[in-house]
């Protein structure tokens, strides 16, 4: 195997042919996917290696002080025998990495053959494509996370155990000295515990970086402007924390966190900078000086890192894997961003390239990544964007009645499922149908009491007097006929699904933006049903992750169906897997962060995991095989120690310190639509909010496109929300 190392002496780079690592008891053989170069650390070593003997000296005075003791005890030719004899060695490089678990040791039994594993360690996390890592060095990646940003585990860890060491609450401020790759990862870390954070950098791209990540100010350290925004941010008090993260031999971080750090304040040094403390000022303070240990503790414990000696969580909380399984986390549920860091991304050939550009200053960067070949996951995790929804909505029109109404499309579930519920409804009139035949036209008109009967959308779509649109028409019309709706000034309502496509879903949300009309409702009834309320009062208000599975017996579709027009209409999952999306998602109260779908071949029976920010998942089995006798949809939530179970819309349960049983005797099975129709009639009546936040209609419908990227791709899909 291939493996980047450098002569200490001499300072030259090379990858070399190594044999490859045992997989000894007690860890793992992983292939490396991606490393992280760190460009603090790491070009600190390379530097040092191409100085002098006199200037490796002067960097690493704690490696003379080893020297003079040596000499005392060895005498001098000895000692330099056995100096010149390690620096004259090949040392390894990296310490950071993501990749796929080829081979298990003996006793490990918390992954398997194929997990994709963040690993750390400068012994066992190197720039080489195998690498034997024990069991405290390396925690599962997420899914849905992809490689190349799991591969900024350790840095990530590093940064995350220094904000522990400051003890951050909300509502405090924090000064990060030093915006380079752990900079950069403390300010999102920071902002996402509350805290408001100014940076300081002698590097204005480093400085608009971070404002971008989260920083409330950044500025040179030089200047006055971090001055000014840490008296304007803290009343003149001075910040709550001070984060040494700068490099270098400049004494100017630690007497700038003196200035401007409160009394009493917190000041930990993170990055290996001079550390002269002006003793008056931070005697005059008492000021806290801390230092935080690299990953957590376990860092330099052989028993912890290299035996598997863990530490009891009662009295250790947050040890070095568990620091690097947290960050992972962070990254998986979009608390902490990598992909703004990521300057450059270098095959790993290139590895001796890559450094010399980085020490000439050729490549800036704040973090570079190898990429590895012949990789057994996929080099880039697929994704599906979710667009973000920019609009300044129009005024709407003052409330009246009645409510004109028209439907374009009058097909079995218009005339069976909404327009029975609208017919008869006060204060509705259902102005106009527009259907592509005449004869489906003029019945829908007979039998449903149509003012109009028209095959003209355009003069539908210009009649002032009607007020929304129902697109009840098939899948492939649904996206371009709400588009046009909107344009027009409509408020719509439009079946499932609201598109078939990204590029679709797309065309919709400009349509939103040029017109100002955010007016847009889709047809997830589910949420509305009155038994699945009911129960979901019952269950209570939820504080934990939830486990929830969705079991829906779609059945096998008569021939000839144009459902199964795939090539034009879209699968069936991606026509109504919307609904079922849409209901874990309400009742988990939150959007998918990643998608993962398999299928068994030769039909259309799919399994879909969804994860969510707070590490809930939703499992949806969507078979068509099965029985006509068992129900169609059951679905089961748990949590907290309590469950709830819905059974096919007829009867539902919660199980808790009290079990609630609905009425075993239903009137009917009712899945919604009259109470989701009244909501959609009221929100066009009186112009108030729609009855389903747009942001959320857009998610379940990325998420939704997600399942058929990844039965593609063969792997979890993460829902990329767009800033």
């Amino acid at each position: 195997m291939k493996q980047v190392v450098q002569n200490y002496k001499s300072g030259e780079l090379a990858v070399l042919d190594v044999p490859v690592p045992g997989c000894k008891p007690g860890g793992v053989l992983v292939r490396s996917a991606f490393s992280l170069i760190s460009t603090g650390t790491e070009l600190m070593k390379v530097s040092e290696a191409g100085m002098s003997l006199l200037g490796k000296a002067r960097s690493r005075p704690d490696q003379v002080a080893k020297v003079m003791q040596s000499v005392a005890t060895n005498g001098v030719p000895a000692t330099y025998r056995k100096v010149m004899g390690k620096l004259d060695s090949y040392t390894p490089l990296g310490y950071s990495l993501c990749g796929v678990v080829e081979q298990v040791g003996a006793g490990i039994d918390d992954v398997k053959v194929g997990d994709l594993v963040a690993c750390a360690g400068n012994e066992h996390a190197l720039h080489a494509e195998l690498n034997w890592v024990p069991k405290n060095l390396y925690a599962r990646v997420p899914d849905g996370l992809a490689p190349r940003h799991a591969a900024f585990g350790t840095v990530g860890s590093i940064a995350l155990q220094g904000v522990r060491q400051g003890e951050p609450q909300l509502g405090e401020v924090a000064l990060v000295i030093g915006l380079g790759l752990i900079g950069q990862l403390m300010v999102q870390l920071l902002t996402a515990s509350g805290v408001r954070v100014v940076g300081a950098d002698p590097d204005p791209a480093r400085c608009e970086l971070a404002a971008r990540l989260g920083a409330a100010a950044c500025g040179d350290p030089a200047s006055a402007a971090v001055e000014s925004a840490v008296a304007e941010l803290t009343g003149g008090h001075g910040v709550d924390q001070v984060y040494l993260a700068a490099g270098g031999g400049s004494n100017q971080p630690v007497e700038l966190a003196a200035r401007l750090s409160r009394d009493r304040g917190r000041v930990v040094d993170i990055g290996k900078c001079r550390l002269d403390l002006p003793w008056n000022a931070y005697y005059e303070k008492e000021l806290d000086v801390r230092f935080s240990r690299s990953y957590g503790p376990g860092r330099y414990d052989p028993e912890y890192e290299l035996e598997g000696r863990d530490y009891p969580i009662g009295y250790v909380r947050w040890t070095e894997r568990r620091n690097l399984a947290c960050f992972l986390d962070l990254l998986a549920r979009g608390s902490v961003d990598v992909e703004p860091l990521i300057s450059h991304i270098a095959a790993f050939d290139d590895a001796v390239e890559t450094y010399q550009r980085l020490k000439d200053g050729e490549l800036k960067a704040v973090a570079v990544l190898f990429r590895y070949p012949e990789q057994t996951v996929e080099a880039e995790a697929p994704a599906v964007a979710v667009p973000a929804v920019n609009v300044r909505p129009t005024p709407v029109r003052a409330a009246r009645t009645p409510v004109r109404l028209a439907f374009v499309g009058a097909g079995n579930y218009a005339t069976s499922m909404l327009l029975p519920h609208l017919a008869q409804r006060d204060g509705v009139e259902l102005s106009t149908v527009v259907t592509t035949t005449a004869l489906s036209a003029a019945n829908a008109q007979r039998k449903f009491g149509f003012a109009e009967a028209t095959t003209d959308l355009d003069a539908v779509l210009g009649d002032k007097s009607i007020d929304a649109v129902f697109v009840v028409t098939r899948h492939s019309s649904h996206a371009e006929l709400t588009r046009r709706a909107l344009l027009a000034g409509k408020t719509v309502f439009v079946e499932k699904p609201l598109a078939l496509t990204e590029d679709e879903l797309a065309g919709v949300l400009a349509a939103v933006e040029e017109s100002g009309n955010d007016r847009l409702q889709v047809g997830f009834n589910r949420r509305f049903s009155p038994l699945l309320r009911e129960a979901r009062k019952h269950f209570g208000t939820r504080t934990g992750p939830a486990n929830l599975r969705y079991l829906v017996n779609a059945g096998r579709l008569q021939h000839g169906s144009w459902y199964l027009q795939q090539g034009t209409e879209g699968s069936r999952f991606a026509g109504e897997g919307g609904h079922f999306i849409d209901t874990a998602s309400w009742l988990l109260d939150a959007d998918p962060v990643s998608v993962y779908a398999v299928a068994p071949s030769g039909n259309e029976d799919l399994q879909v995991v969804l994860r969510y920010p707070d590490g809930s998942t939703a499992a949806i089995s969507y078979v068509t095989i099965g029985p006509a006798s068992l129900p169609k949809e059951t679905l089961d939530l748990v949590a907290d120690g309590r469950a709830m179970r819905l059974d096919d819309f007829v009867r539902a349960s919660v199980y808790g310190r009290k079990k609630w049983v609905s009425s075993r005797l239903p009137k009917a099975r009712d899945k919604g639509q009259s109470a989701e129709l009244a909501a959609f009639v009221k929100a066009v009546r009186t112009g108030g909010p729609m009855p389903v936040p747009l942001e959320s209609l857009v998610a379940t419908t990325a998420a939704t496109l997600a399942v058929e990227a990844g039965l593609a791709g063969g792997a979890p899909v993460t829902l990329a929300r767009a800033r």
